[in-house]
């Protein structure tokens, strides 16, 4: 279904893109006719979109003009792209295969657009990814040559909030509070503003409901130091603070995303710490406390190679202690975990063993015999950014390594489908000691090995079936120490902790 927003119906004009200062303006002695396109993924559950603009759908021969530009996330924009004043056709696609080549993308939705001298035609889609719905706004590029000042800057508001209800935009100087701030719209959803100047400075937005004064989001200071315009494009929070807004702040070659300055984070745990000897007071599980070690631990009974319930916790700075479950001596005290607003993290804890050098002289084999004189056993901290991504037909994995081995140094992962072998897999990811990377896949079946090379031989440590589908939540996949497998070896797969 094609939604298309004009000025003249809406009775407003759109807020922004930054159009600033890299050519995006006009002026009084401008005789080029060429207008801009922009495009803007706001469909949550989407993979990055590829916007394709074409003379002609049906053949290419003798098109001056059939671009594809590069795949947009959820929540970002297309910078502003300049194309002469024409009638085009565009497509709105993702890609389902290895190449971004337009005959390899899958193409999701069709439309017209007709590009007008000085003229920004905006592209937004949002909804199901499966259904989307697509608006298009026609945003004219403000001339500030004749503003005598020339101190001031643009802006309008999108509402795209998948709850389609209307909320109130207030806005205030980055001193002053809610009670200074003045009201500047109330906006509808799928509505884009009409244009809004303000003079440059520092400001602080705030969202209510309509004709309430209960704050739902507040800003941080934003800066606006140009004479440039910008769109606002409100949408649903995805991270872990509880205000249901963000803004992503579009100009004309960037996006820039502000949280709810308020917004609490979260976090997860995962105990990856093997037994050792030289570590007799662990036993397997372990508690977790923040801040005083105290008779009520935010994670309690933790054992080997499992994850924690996710911990909601307000954004700040904070020493973590963890005491093995049994015995109650600390294995590691005041490690910091720093959590930002809207924050969601896995913290995990793992071990190495460490050749000690008692009198400073780079020699741990003092005797001479070919074993190390001292070793000790190590805790440390690894704290990982979790996907929030709901994209059904690309997912993220964020790949661990938590092997520390003598014998070899990093581990690659192998993702092979049903046509590749290890040797031809298209989609690897190497990875030193305590080294975490994301891969993103499309839906399909892989094996997944863990692969490691001592002394020239590859050895495959561990290996496991991954399929994904529509319904498949984003992973962390971690390989680490296992005593009673065969290998040693032992691939873990968890889902990123749900929002």
């Amino acid at each position: 279904m094609r939604f298309f927003q004009s000025n003249f119906l809406l009775g407003f004009t759109a807020t922004s893109l930054a159009i600033g200062l890299t050519g995006c303006g006009s002026s009084s002695d401008d005789t080029s006719n060429d207008g801009y396109v922009k495009f803007y993924n706001g469909s949550e559950n989407a993979p990055a979109i590829h916007l394709i603009v074409d003379e002609d759908l049906e053949t290419s021969e003798d098109d001056e003009i059939e671009v594809t530009f590069g795949g947009v996330a959820y929540g970002q924009a297309l910078g502003n792209s300049q194309l002469e004043n024409n009638d085009y056709f565009y497509e709105l696609a993702w890609q389902d295969d290895d190449s971004t080549s337009r005959d390899e993308l899958e193409v999701i939705y069709q439309g017209d657009v007709k590009v007008i001298d000085d003229t920004i035609h905006m592209i937004a889609m949002k909804g199901d990814i499966s259904a989307p719905e697509v608006l298009e706004f026609d945003i004219p590029i403000i001339d500030e040559d004749d503003d005598d000042t020339y101190d001031r800057f643009n802006f309008r508001f999108l509402n795209l909030h998948p709850n389609n209800e209307s909320f109130d935009v207030y806005v205030s100087e980055d001193d002053e509070t809610f009670n200074e701030a003045e009201l500047l719209s109330s906006v509808a959803p799928e509505v884009l503003t009409d244009n809004i100047k303000r003079d440059q400075g520092s400001y602080i937005f705030y969202i209510t409901a309509s004709g309430s004064d209960e704050v739902l989001y507040q800003s941080n200071s934003i800066d606006f130091f140009y004479t440039s315009q910008y769109v606002m494009v409100v949408r649903k929070n995805d991270g872990a603070g509880t205000s249901p807004y963000i803004i992503d702040q579009l100009t004309n070659s960037s996006t820039y995303t502000h949280i709810d300055s308020d917004a609490e984070a979260q976090f997860n745990v995962y105990n990856a710490l093997i037994t050792h000897e030289l570590q007799p007071i662990y036993t397997g599980r372990f508690d977790l406390h923040i801040g005083a070690v105290d008779d009520t631990p935010e994670v309690n009974n933790l054992d080997f190679g499992a994850s924690s319930d996710t911990i909601p916790m307000a954004s700040g700075d904070y020493a973590v202690t963890i005491m093995d479950n049994t015995t109650q001596q600390p294995l590691m005290t005041n490690h910091l975990l720093t959590l930002p607003e809207n924050s969601n993290k896995t913290v995990f804890f793992y071990a190495d063993i460490v050749d000690v050098d008692e009198d400073g002289d780079g020699n741990v084999d003092e005797d001479g015999d070919g074993i190390v004189d001292k070793q000790e056993y190590h805790v440390h901290s690894k704290v990982v950014s979790n996907s929030v991504s709901e994209s059904i037909y690309h997912h993220n994995l964020a790949l661990v390594n938590l092997v520390d081995s003598d014998d070899f140094n990093s581990v690659t992962y192998y993702f092979v489908r049903s046509d590749e072998t290890i040797d031809t897999a298209y989609y690897k990811r190497t990875l030193g000691f305590t080294e975490d990377k994301t891969l993103t896949l499309s839906n399909n079946t892989y094996e997944v090995y863990a692969v490691a090379e001592d002394n020239g031989s590859e050895i495959i440590l561990d290996s496991l079936t991954l399929t994904l589908d529509e319904s498949f939540d984003d992973a962390f996949i971690v390989v680490e120490k296992e005593a009673t497998s065969a290998t040693g070896y032992k691939i873990t797969l968890f889902d990123q902790s749900a929002l």
